[in-house]
């Protein structure tokens, strides 16, 4: 039964309550499963991928062939197609904005100081296939890598029952470049990634959502300095939107259902300074949750809906700060003037005709974007997460006998006199007579 809160009768318990996410699944026994089968597959390698793929997803495990790839794009209509190279042209528009210029700076005279931008060496993309598959997120992945010019790609996605694998998800891989995709889901494709098989290669950064069990593995693997670093941390998708009385109902019980449909742990909220806005949008949400195909999720997910009424919009931004949303939509009059005060959120949808939709999908910005809180310190996914940005200096002697001094003395102020050593032995041999 969905409840309209009044923050300002809600005491600092209640407050905390309403705002609580819904329990992540890092239940212990999760953590116990997924170290076992990284275990497996660290040991037994390809057969590890086959009997585990076999159980869980009842497929075998195998590589792409070429002929898979040709038989996935003709299973595409052309309508499918068309809307899979929309949503590539525009997130390549807005990610190869996101380039870094080479940058060399004198910092003084002598001392010239340089950052390097190179790709990283080996990517691995995971795609989820679950209760839906998502060539969207394969778009969200490929591209920047692409860009990136990452000389090792792959992808990892699990297999239908079977044994195909989702024919968009083969299209968006083949046309960024990637021939190296592999059907396999779960922990065990993470480990694969992480560790490398006789089939799989190792790679050095692993990208891209899944459930418990992939989350807690790149978790685990991006601690084990053997295995490989994670793209950022994910929890249950969620949304938060702010509305004041400009906003129409129907808007914004749709969005909050289009953010609930994923899962029965995602989480929905609004917070609005108009009662009356909030009651018309409880009655939408009632009446357009009934229409879904997804209604048994969303039966679930609704338990964790948030409709809660605030004193004022300062109020409302103030609270999502806090709560820190992965997707934020404004819709309120005069969106940019509130866009200032946003400090803490994944990706930001400004005004009404702004759904969280063209984000999952094609409006350019990557949806692979931080969750659980974690918008409070982490960015979403960029093109910068697929290269490293490596420092250089070069001194002159001139420059070294400007500089080294000051190097020597705070290497002194810290008792490293091996640091100041290092320069002193240098300045000496300057000053010994040819």
């Amino acid at each position: 039964m969905l409840q309209i809160l009044q923050w300002q009768s809600l005491s600092p318990d209640e407050r905390r309550s309403a705002l609580r996410r819904p329990a992540a699944q890092t239940r212990s026994s999760t953590l116990v499963e997924t170290q076992h089968i990284l275990a497996r597959v660290r040991k037994d390698g390809d057969a590890a991928l086959r009997e585990l793929t076999t159980r869980f997803d009842g497929a075998d495990f195998g590589r792409v062939s070429s002929q898979e790839f040709a038989a996935a794009e003709s299973r595409l209509s052309v309508e499918q197609k068309d809307a899979l190279e929309r949503a590539i042209t525009t997130v390549t528009r807005f990610h190869e904005a996101q380039r870094l210029p080479a940058l060399q700076v004198q910092t003084a005279p002598g001392v010239l100081c340089e950052q390097r931008v190179v790709p990283i060496r080996a990517v691995g993309l995971y795609v989820p296939a679950g209760s839906a598959p998502l060539p969207s997120t394969a778009v969200m992945l490929a591209v920047p890598a692409a860009l990136a010019n990452c000389p090792l790609r792959l992808l990892c996605t699990p297999p239908r029952p079977d044994g195909s694998a989702d024919a968009a998800t083969l299209y968006v891989a083949r046309r960024c470049g990637i021939d190296q995709v592999f059907k396999v889901g779960g922990a065990q494709a993470i480990a694969a990634m992480a560790y490398g098989t006789a089939s799989v290669p190792k790679v050095d950064k692993i990208f891209g959502p899944g459930n418990a069990w992939v989350t807690a593995a790149k978790q685990l693997v991006a601690a084990d300095p053997e295995g490989a670093a994670l793209d950022l941390p994910a929890g249950p998708s969620e949304v938060l939107v702010v509305a004041d009385e400009t906003a129409q109902a129907s808007f914004v019980a749709a969005d909050l259902l289009a953010q609930a449909e994923h899962s029965p742990d995602a989480q929905a909220i609004l917070l609005t300074n108009s009662a009356a806005l909030a009651e018309r949008a409880v009655a939408e949400i009632k009446h357009q949750s009934a229409a879904r195909t997804r209604a048994q999720i969303l039966r679930q997910s609704l338990a964790a809906v948030r409709i809660i009424v605030v004193a004022d919009l300062q109020m409302a931004l103030a609270i999502s700060n806090d709560y820190a949303p992965e997707h934020l939509i404004l819709e309120v009059a005069e969106p940019r003037r509130w866009l200032q005060q946003v400090q803490s959120a994944g990706s930001v949808f400004l005004g009404h005709w702004s759904p969280e939709t063209v984000g999952d999908y094609c409006s350019g910005t990557n949806h692979v974007l931080p969750t659980y809180g974690h918008a409070r310190a982490w960015s979403g996914l960029s093109l910068l997460d697929f290269v490293k940005r490596i420092t250089v200096q070069e001194l002159t002697p001139e420059g070294l006998r400007e500089l080294g001094p000051s190097a020597c003395t705070l290497a002194d102020m810290e008792g490293l006199d091996a640091h100041a050593n290092a320069v002193r032995v240098r300045l000496d041999t300057m000053d010994e007579p040819s």
